[in-house]
């Protein structure tokens, strides 16, 4: 028997550059300590009766077996109506729509179906932690952009922005309504953004998971004037070409377990897409997909609700969260809030979530996980509120013990 001269590494470098999901570990730190989990952006509450009713009955219709590879004909048919009346973009089933399993292998799909290897992706930050391993695993370079927090609320440096572009930019990543920060791209920042990437033949990847979550002025009222407006890229004059929309059921109808998303872009692009997806996943779930079909079909009058549900929640724990002192402003979109942790006096991030779980009992996520470097978010933190009433005002009483 031969002996190795020496050892192979078992670890991929890829695999090995980063961690896992700091997010999904703070719902398990919670559950360990019977925290209340402001963390991970998932509802606490049931979803729809009526879409649940539909995906009970398609598995009892034994809709069981393969769909279609990019998605069942009734759910993209309901995706293009959709996008026409919610965008005003005409969408093609056949050719500009792949359906995924969530937005997450969306984006990760439509990476490795267009990056190459040393191509540059901007990435605004914080960020959504998943956009820093699907940078790596696409073999792409991340190129970091700040969103600074002010008395304004989020914003970058146009001049840093452009410094940003150059001939190996690939793509940008949009997250708008954006997570963490909560900040809602206004059409001015979106067509500058437009404007660099048609100049540097660049694709935009914008997650719009949150597209019906917007909110008014803090304080103002649900519902009332002044709710911002959602604008995808897609829709921006030059763009449409060099778009891919990621979307997802998850946040909008409060099945984030279903996995089931979609990607829209141009048709040379979704061939890509779906060539990747089929060998990553193969298919969403077939009957999931027949309740997405409903679910989509829903009347507008349930995107309004849903718009002043989550309004008031924010309208209900922002003004908690500064009381006992965070720093924060209040969210334009999505349902999150970003806070500052400065005045608690801890070192770091970790040490002051342990802090919250273990002695105050509420979860939330260290913002150093949203940074490509851990110091720039030491003082950070994320909240999440899609929570039940009774969830916010049991977080709402711990936090009082930091008075």
């Amino acid at each position: 028997m031969t002996t190795p001269t020496r050892s192979k590494n078992r670890i991929s470098k890829k695999a090995a550059s980063f961690t896992e999901s700091v997010i999904r570990e703070m719902t398990r730190e919670a559950a360990k300590y019977g925290a209340v989990n402001l963390g991970q952006g998932f509802p606490d509450f049931a979803a729809p009766e009526d879409i649940k009713r539909r995906a009970q009955e398609a598995i009892a219709e034994d809709f069981n077996q393969y769909a279609i590879t990019w998605g069942t004909k009734d759910f993209r048919d309901a995706i293009v109506e959709k996008t026409s009346w919610f965008l005003g973009l005409d969408i093609d089933p056949e050719t500009e729509i792949t359906v995924t399993c969530g937005s997450t292998e969306g984006m990760i799909a439509g990476m490795m179906a267009t990056v190459d290897p040393g191509e540059e992706v901007i990435v605004f930050e914080p960020f959504y932690e998943n956009y820093a391993p699907d940078a790596i695993l696409s073999d792409a370079k991340p190129v970091h952009v700040a969103l600074e927090f002010s008395e304004s609320g989020w914003t970058f440096d146009r001049d840093a922005l452009r410094d940003a572009f150059n001939n190996k930019t690939k793509a940008i990543i949009l997250c708008n309504p954006n997570n963490p920060t909560g900040k809602v791209f206004t059409r001015d920042e979106m067509e500058f953004l437009a404007g660099l990437c048609i100049e540097f033949d660049a694709i935009c990847f914008t997650d719009e998971i949150y597209e019906h979550i917007l909110f008014g002025e803090q304080g103002q009222g649900a519902g009332d004037v002044g709710v911002r407006e959602h604008i995808s890229m897609a829709q921006i004059d030059g763009m449409r070409e060099r778009t891919v929309v990621v979307n997802s059921l998850s946040k909008t109808y409060s099945v984030t377990g279903w996995r089931v998303g979609y990607c829209i872009a141009p048709p040379d692009i979704s061939s890509a897409i779906r060539k990747v997806h089929d060998f990553l996943t193969v298919g969403a779930a077939h009957p999931l997909q027949k309740a997405g079909a409903y679910a989509l079909s829903l009347p507008k009058s349930y995107y309004t609700e849903l718009q002043q549900d989550y309004q008031r929640k924010r309208d209900f724990i922002v003004p908690v969260l500064q009381d006992v002192g965070f720093k924060c402003g209040s969210p334009e979109g999505a349902y999150y809030v970003m806070a500052d942790i400065a005045e608690f006096g801890f070192s770091d991030d970790i040490e002051f979530t342990k802090y919250l779980i273990r002695d105050i009992g509420v979860a939330v996520v260290p913002g150093s996980s949203f940074y490509h470097d851990a110091s720039l978010g030491s003082q950070q933190v994320r909240f999440c509120f899609c929570k039940k009433d009774s969830t916010l005002e049991a977080a709402a009483e711990r936090f009082e013990k930091l008075r």
